[in-house]
C-alpha cells in the first residue's frame, strides 16, 4: 500500500472523476492511495481486497462488528451495518467481549477479526453514553482525527464538528477493557442487521426468517447520516447491497449466497435493529433511544427475547416482539408512536415498495426457495 495524501490527481490524465485515487491492482495486490488525509481509504482498500479473495476460500467476509459472551466464543454475535449505524457503539458492550468492530470473517473454524484494532466516530461522543471509546480519546497512541483543540491545553472539541462530521479515533482493540485477546470467536449464534431508519416505519428490533435476512442482506437499506460522506448533512435512505457495496467488488449474490450457507449450516438466529428515527420520519421523530436498542440486544443475544410473543408486521412480514422488559411497549410498535397513523401507513408502503424495487435486482440470480419466501 502506498499512500500519498498530498499527491492530487488529475482526472484528465487519470481517468479518475476528482483529485483524490484510490486504486487497487486485485492481482498484484497494490494499493495506490492519493489525494486523501482521511485514514479509512487504508483499512477500506485492505477490506476491498479481502472481500475479492476471501469468498474463493470459502470464507464470508463480513463489514460487521462482533462480540461473544464472557468465557464462551462459542455464543458470537455479529452487526452487520453501514456507517453511523451502530456497529462500533452496540458491539463494545461491557457484558461481552470484543472480538471487533468493523470487519471480520467466517471461516469453517468461526469468527475472526481483520483489523486489531477500532475506528470510531467521536462526534458528541460522551463519558457517559460511551465511558469505553471515550476513554480511549485519552490514552497514548490513539490517531485523532479531523478534530478540533485547544492548542494549550489539547484538551479536545467533541462538539465542533467545523472540519468535518467525520471527526474520529483510531486506537489499538487492547484498549477497550472487555476486548478478546485473540480476536477470535465462534460461529456465529445471532447474527444483527443494523439499520438506520429515516422514514421511522421499522420497528427497533425484528426477528429475520434466514430467507428474510438474506433479503435484507442483499438490500442493505440504512440512510447515510452526516459525517460518512462529504455533502451529507441530512439523513438520506439508501441501499447498500451486503452493507457494504462500495468494498465488495464481487457480485451481491456471490456473498448472499455464501452467508446463506453458513447460517444454513450452522443455525444463527437472525435479527433486523433500527437504530434510527421512531415516532415520525427525520424532523418530525426522535432518534431511537440508545438504552432501549441495548436492553432489546440483550434480550435477543440471551435468548429470552425467542421465548417472548410476536407479532407479524403487515408491511414487511418480518416477526416483531410485543413486549420487552425494560422497553417501553408503544416502542415495540413504530404506527403508534406516530401521531398519524394514516401517514405512517403511507410512508411504510413507500419503503416496503422501495424495497421490492430494489430487489427486484438480484431475483434472477439467487435460488427459487429463497426468492419465493423472500417476496412472499
Amino acid at each position: 500500500m502506498i499512500n500519498a495524501p498530498s499527491f492530487r490527481a488529475n482526472p484528465e490524465r487519470h481517468g479518475c472523476r476528482s483529485g483524490t485515487v484510490i486504486a487497487l491492482n486485485l492481482d498484484e495486490k497494490l494499493i495506490l492511495i492519493g489525494g486523501t488525509e482521511y485514514a479509512g481509504e487504508n483499512k477500506k482498500a485492505v477490506f476491498t481486497l479481502l472481500n475479492y479473495l476471501l469468498p474463493a476460500k470459502g470464507i464470508m467476509p463480513m463489514h460487521c462488528s462482533a462480540n461473544h459472551a464472557p468465557g464462551n466464543p462459542v455464543d458470537t454475535a455479529v452487526f452487520f451495518g453501514l456507517s453511523g449505524t451502530g456497529k462500533t457503539t452496540l458491539s463494545a458492550d461491557p457484558s461481552r467481549v470484543l472480538i471487533g468492530d468493523d470487519e471480520h470473517g467466517w471461516s469453517d473454524r468461526g469468527t475472526f477479526n481483520f483489523e486489531g484494532g477500532c475506528y470510531a466516530k467521536t462526534i458528541s461522543l460522551s463519558a457517559e453514553a460511551e465511558p469505553e471509546i471515550y476513554a480511549t480519546t485519552r490514552k497514548f497512541g490513539t490517531v485523532i482525527e479531523n478534530m478540533v483543540r485547544d492548542d494549550d491545553t489539547l484538551e479536545l472539541d467533541f462538539e465542533d464538528s467545523s472540519l468535518t462530521a467525520n471527526m474520529r479515533c483510531a486506537y489499538p482493540l487492547n484498549y477497550i477493557s472487555n476486548a478478546s485477546e485473540d480476536a477470535l470467536g465462534g460461529h456465529p449464534k445471532n447474527i444483527v442487521m443494523l439499520t438506520c431508519d429515516a422514514f421511522g416505519v421499522l420497528p427497533p428490533i425484528a426477528r429475520l426468517t434466514p430467507a428474510q435476512a438474506m433479503y435484507h442482506f442483499l438490500s442493505g437499506f440504512t440512510s447515510k447520516v452526516a459525517g460518512t460522506e462529504r455533502g451529507v448533512t441530512e439523513p438520506e435512505p439508501t441501499f447498500s447491497t451486503c452493507f457494504g457495496a462500495p468494498f465488495m467488488p464481487r457480485r451481491p449474490e456471490e456473498y448472499g449466497k455464501l452467508l446463506q450457507e453458513k447460517i444454513g449450516k450452522h443455525g444463527a438466529t437472525c435479527w433486523l435493529v433500527n437504530t434510527g428515527w421512531t415516532g415520525g420520519a427525520y424532523g418530525t421523530g426522535r432518534r431511537m433511544p440508545i438504552a432501549a436498542t441495548r436492553a432489546l440486544l440483550a434480550a435477543a443475544l440471551d435468548g429470552t427475547l425467542a421465548e417472548g410473543s410476536f407479532r407479524k408486521d403487515p408491511n414487511f412480514g418480518f416477526d416483531v416482539p410485543v413486549s420487552v422488559e425494560g422497553v417501553d411497549d408503544a416502542l415495540l410498535d413504530p404506527r403508534g408512536t406516530w401521531a398519524d397513523g394514516q401517514a405512517y401507513d403511507t410512508q411504510a408502503a413507500k419503503l416496503a415498495q422501495m424495497f421490492a424495487d430494489n430487489f427486484a435486482q438480484y431475483v434472477p440470480h439467487i435460488d427459487d426457495d429463497v426468492r419465493a419466501a423472500a417476496i412472499g
